[in-house]
């Protein structure tokens, strides 16, 4: 992502803060409304130019007609724009309880508690602001302690300082303090607390990351006379120890500069198959034999991305085969896809699977394996979970000294999604200071660094593997130890404000608004 658009989230709060906080706003009549109404009108917009590819994966890949998939966008716009509606409201009541100075102060708090809550209750923390700072080393700095919602918190603080000049022109008020303070906290935690550009991360073993580039329907000659061919690529793209790279991020309009290699004799630390539209099923003898055979062929542990079957049903699974060719074991996807993966309150939505014939039906895993293979552990997660920051801590937490991702971002087309996926991906590294491997069917398959620096990368679109580098790590972060502590700390501020608002709802005497015009 270019500099100048990461830059712009320290400003893009500023007009809403001002219609929202404005004292001729304030002054009009239903102002906790017109508020609400605000902030709701300006989170629909949000998401859908945010999440625009949402049209696209139903239209071409889930087959929905253009205006089910349409009225699919608009109505994940019109639920999650319920944030933004909240905020406005929150500032509202805020400003008018307590005046303008307190409703500023407060309004970081607020976002960072209604980021939590979209994770928490609707369960789609998707491109949260913190997100847009993820290249930017010494902001994040403060990751392994708060999170991404950290980053997100000072956004807004940020904003909040910006706005003081045009709500009190020439006339400083309480609130000017209160976030330059905060703000130069961080700058100074920053300045201590390390280089903003430290050297790279330590390797002492590569992978090779296979990219197959299938498409979201693969063809059927995965299970005709080709099979034996497509396994025997498999087998040798596990044995390359020499592939087309590029030096981070892959870029789409030109060919990887260099090939890297690794010379050694000894074999890959893991070799990974992505989670892809293929035939390949957990209890199909004929996969079982793929795996076996890629796994000693190479010399090496093998992850492959699968359904997974069993007496209770069907999974999206992940299966880890040792060296010498025996199943480790499996990990279930524990967090699904809502109308991708499962039908949530199939009652009320016993139409969804008629949406699409792409939609299927899953069970969800029950438990966070952490695999142990050659001496060393690793923690899987497939696509959609790498979103949910406390999910993923929990994998470090139990043990795993690498973070290995599995996704099938084919679905996101040459849209904002895989680079938005990614970015999340990258700051779950940060957060936990572990390597992440990061296979994808058709990109972006990455090694990504403990500091969410992305080190190689394949081409996009392409068949081909990635030989990549990484490392292992032991420590655990404050943030992989505790979780969302911040965020909760935040939630118990506005908790304590709204009370307090309520038990005291007398207005700040500094606030020239008056109690007849600040009205519901």
């Amino acid at each position: 992502m270019p500099r100048w658009r990461a830059a712009i989230a320290w400003v893009a709060l500023v007009p809403l803060l001002f219609a929202l906080l404005d004292e001729r706003a304030a002054m009009q009549p239903r102002y906790l409304r017109r508020a609400a109404l605000t902030g709701y009108l300006c989170g629909v917009l949000w998401y859908i130019l945010n999440c625009y590819w949402i049209y696209q994966t139903m239209f071409y890949y889930g087959h929905v007609p253009a205006a089910g998939a349409a009225g699919i966008l608009v109505l994940f716009s019109l639920v999650l724009g319920l944030y933004f509606g909240l905020f406005g409201l929150g500032l509202a009541f805020f400003r008018r309880r307590f005046g303008l100075s307190t409703a500023l102060a407060l309004a970081p708090f607020l976002w960072t508690a209604l980021e939590l809550a979209a994770a928490r209750i609707t369960s789609v923390p998707w491109d949260q602001l913190g997100y847009s700072q993820v290249d930017y080393l010494g902001i994040t700095k403060i990751v392994p302690y708060t999170g991404v919602y950290g980053i997100s918190f000072f956004l807004i603080c940020g904003n909040a300082y910006l706005l003081g000049p045009f709500l009190s022109p020439g006339k400083p008020t309480r609130y000017s303090y209160v976030p330059g303070l905060i703000l130069a906290g961080l700058f100074l935690f920053v300045a201590f607390f390390g280089p903003t550009d430290p050297p790279p991360a330590p390797t002492s073993d590569y992978a090779v990351l296979i990219q197959p580039n299938i498409d979201v329907e693969p063809p059927d000659n995965w299970i005709g006379p080709e099979w034996e061919g497509d396994v025997q690529w498999i087998v040798n793209q596990a044995r390359e120890t020499c592939t087309p790279a590029y030096a981070g991020m892959p870029d789409p309009n030109t060919p990887p500069p260099n090939r890297t290699c690794h010379e050694n004799a000894q074999p890959p630390g893991i070799v990974l198959w992505p989670e892809v539209g293929s035939w390949f099923q957990s209890d199909d003898p004929r996969t079982i034999a793929l795996v076996s055979t890629v796994a000693t062929s190479a010399h090496a542990p093998f992850i492959a991305g699968m359904f997974g079957h069993d007496a209770t049903g069907t999974y999206n699974s992940a299966l880890l085969t040792n060296p010498d060719g025996t199943v480790a074991g499996r990990y279930d996807k524990i967090h699904l896809v809502p109308f991708g993966e499962y039908v949530p309150y199939r009652d009320l939505f016993f139409f969804a699977k008629k949406l699409t014939h792409q939609l299927v039906d899953l069970q969800r895993g029950q438990e966070r394996k952490v695999f142990e293979t050659g001496g060393h552990r690793f923690g899987l997660f497939i696509c959609y979970e790498s979103v949910f920051a406390d999910e993923i801590r929990l994998f470090a937490k139990n043990g795993a000294q690498v973070l290995v991702n599995i996704s099938d971002d084919g679905w996101y087309g040459d849209t904002s999604a895989p680079w938005q996926h990614l970015n999340m991906a990258r700051m779950r590294a940060i957060e936990n200071d572990r390597w992440i491997l990061r296979d994808t069917n058709n990109g972006v398959t990455t090694a990504i660094d403990p500091r969410g620096r992305v080190t190689l990368s394949a081409p996009r679109h392409t068949l081909t593997s990635l030989v990549a580098r990484y490392g292992y790590q032991s420590d655990l972060t404050f943030y992989t130890r505790y979780g969302d502590v911040f965020a909760y700390f935040c939630c118990a501020v506005v908790i304590a404000a709204v009370a307090l608002a309520l038990l005291c709802p007398g207005r700040n005497p500094g606030d020239r608004t008056s109690s007849s015009t600040s009205a519901v």
